[in-house]
């Protein structure tokens, strides 16, 4: 679970909140209220402070965007996530990677996309 980042803005539904390490409420101006829970947190801490110059509607796709995933793929997340759905986030070796898509894939996801870099 130390690899494991979930955001969304519907806090309130589903048990695995208080599974997860580390959690933080966010608002970001563009996106609204957010829960980020796991390693992201960090990242999105990271972006805000970074925000005073590129403004703080950028905070998660900077944190996205440091960890490399591509700027489209930034975008499309923030929409859907704006948009009241969870953003899941899985870090690790390719193996590891592969067992969370196999295991997102049994959870009715809408999109399982690898990046790596």
């Amino acid at each position: 679970m130390k690899r494991l980042s979930i955001v969304g803005k519907n806090f309130q539904r589903g048990s695995l909140w208080g599974m997860l390490f580390g959690s933080a409420f966010f608002f970001i101006p563009a996106i609204g209220p957010l829960v980020v829970m796991g390693p992201l947190v960090s990242w999105i801490v990271g972006g805000l402070e970074g925000a005073v110059v590129g403004g703080a509607a950028g905070a998660l796709g900077g944190a996205l965007t440091s960890i490399g995933i591509p700027k489209d793929s930034v975008v499309k997340y923030e929409l859907a996530v704006k948009g009241g759905k969870y953003l899941v986030l899985a870090r690790g070796s390719a193996d590891m990677i592969e067992h969370a898509r196999a295991v997102l894939g049994t959870t009715g996801a809408s999109d399982l996309t690898a990046h790596f870099g």
